[in-house]
């Protein structure tokens, strides 16, 4: 514990929902949603204003649209938070070399470590020059939290929310904490808060009272111990800057099940390829390949297998994945596949790019041979799935980006055929003749854009156009413009 509050904890608010009312004026001020939009989505975020209904991340969709029927419901736009994201954690590296982010919306900060900051004052000074700066450049509200370790800063921001600031003095936590719910400290999930409930605790100040003999009695050593300490406002952990990622993964939930066998290993061989993406945008290679069956009652089956070393072929990730599916039974309908990489490296394997290089050239002589008729009775090697997969979820915590961490999303595919045009509610478009625009929603072969850009002075007009106009294409998302100077 430090006796200055120079541990800063940023907090982005609402940020997928605010970054889709920067970027949209029509929805600025209004209920949005955003998350999977099909029979199984659900919320990754909804504005302040949805959240007036009673709408809230985790929830289904569906529940949602009945509290909400009026608010806007949009797919995610990963490629744009990720952007704005950057620029947020850009401004955090100003202040400190010690910056650990949490999720794209999310960081600790060491301002102890720059000497941005020696004492209270000086520390909400940083505080509130941050919100500015974060403001100016990309037109969100931050909550900051300060506090002198990190559980009582990310506290702190909580209470801060939305778009304010809180500083919690060294010395006063256990008075601060005494009150508040058991949950409120980490480690202290729904199973963890239900069994301490049983035993008649529901405050901090109840665990603290409870002595840590009682704690480890209840819950083991390291967590009893641990959760004593935290009771107490004691959290020595210190900001680390470069938080290694654990995995790499995709996962696509499917609006209905999926019974054809031949259907179900496209889709693990184009989340193996998919997954390999986000391994080499890391830089990253790893050896165990990892496979997520949910089956249609529910039960989740993962199986893995270790490569003889680390690797980033999609070829030999795409294999391992399909030899995985072979040992598991998806009688009955599969309702979510996931593929993921684990044990990651910063290098490959020779042997295993040797491994890739072979198969390629087996492929390629075995096409050549096609074409000269001379296959004869070979069994003929299935190509990869083409079909394109749309829309997005977060769940509770990062939507499966390096890391692992909180921020896991879980994507959501459609059940459309491959080469077949779909256009989803807040992707961008462009069109020859209006120019930049989002999809407002689109069915029975039409497709609704909304044309303006996130500089717009107000909502911009409203077109229909068939879903095959050639004038009408997919677009990058644009970037946001700040909002006021920074000081």
């Amino acid at each position: 514990m430090r006796s200055v509050p120079t541990i800063l904890h940023l907090d982005m608010d609402a940020f997928y929902a605010a970054t889709e009312q920067a970027a949209k004026p029509s929805l600025r001020g209004k209920p949005v949603v955003v998350g999977g939009l099909g029979p199984r989505g659900v919320v990754a975020t909804a504005s302040y204003e949805a959240r007036r209904f009673g709408v809230h991340s985790a929830m289904p969709t569906a529940q949602a649209r009945r509290l909400a029927p009026n608010a806007a419901y949009l797919v995610p736009r990963f490629s744009l938070y990720r952007a704005v994201s950057d620029q947020v954690m850009e401004l955090l590296g100003r202040l400190s070399p010690l910056v650990e982010p949490l999720s794209l919306d999310e960081a600790f900060v060491d301002l102890e470590e720059s000497g941005a900051a020696d004492d209270a004052e000086s520390a909400r000074a940083v505080g509130e020059q941050l919100r500015r700066d974060i403001r100016a450049v990309t037109g969100l509200s931050g909550s900051v939290g300060l506090a002198g370790s990190k559980m009582l800063a990310k506290i702190a921001s909580e209470q801060a929310k939305p778009d304010g600031l809180v500083l919690i003095e060294p010395g006063t936590e256990r008075e601060l904490l005494a009150p508040m719910s058991v949950r409120i400290l980490p480690g202290v999930g729904p199973a963890t808060g239900d069994h301490l409930r049983r035993a008649g605790m529901t405050t901090v100040a109840h665990l603290a009272e409870a002595g840590e003999d009682e704690l480890v009695r209840l819950l083991g050593k390291a967590h009893g111990a641990s959760l004593h300490r935290m009771a107490q406002g004691l959290d020595d952990r210190p900001v680390v800057a470069e938080r290694d990622a654990k995995s790499v993964s995709v996962e696509d939930t499917f609006d209905v099940d999926l019974h054809d066998r031949v259907r179900v290993r496209l889709e693990v061989e184009r989340l193996a390829d998919r997954c390999v993406e986000r391994l080499r945008g890391a830089g990253r290679s790893g050896r165990t390949v990892v496979l997520k069956v949910r089956r249609f009652d529910f039960s989740t089956l993962t199986r893995s297998e270790t490569l003889r070393g680390p690797t980033d072929d999609p070829g030999v990730v795409r294999e391992a994945a399909a030899r995985l599916l072979e040992g598991v039974d998806t009688t009955g309908g599969v309702r979510l596949l996931g593929v993921g990489v684990t044990g990651l490296a910063d290098y490959t394997q020779e042997d295993l790019f040797a491994q890739a290089a072979a198969r390629d050239a087996q492929e390629a002589l075995e096409a050549q041979e096609a074409l000269t008729g001379a296959v004869g009775a070979r069994e003929p090697v299935p190509e990869a799935g083409s079909a394109e997969t749309s829309g997005a979820v977060a769940g509770a915590a990062d939507e499966g980006v390096v890391g692992g961490g909180a921020d896991g999303a879980e994507e959501v595919a459609s059940s459309e055929e491959a080469g077949e045009r779909r256009w989803h509610a807040g992707h961008d478009v462009r069109h020859a003749e209006y120019g930049a625009g989002w999809v407002q929603g689109s069915g029975v072969g039409r497709v609704t854009v909304r044309f303006e850009e996130p500089g717009s002075p107000g909502p911009g007009r409203v077109r229909t156009f068939r879903v095959d106009d050639p004038e009408l294409v997919p677009a990058e998302p644009l970037p946001l413009v700040g909002g006021e100077e920074g000081v």
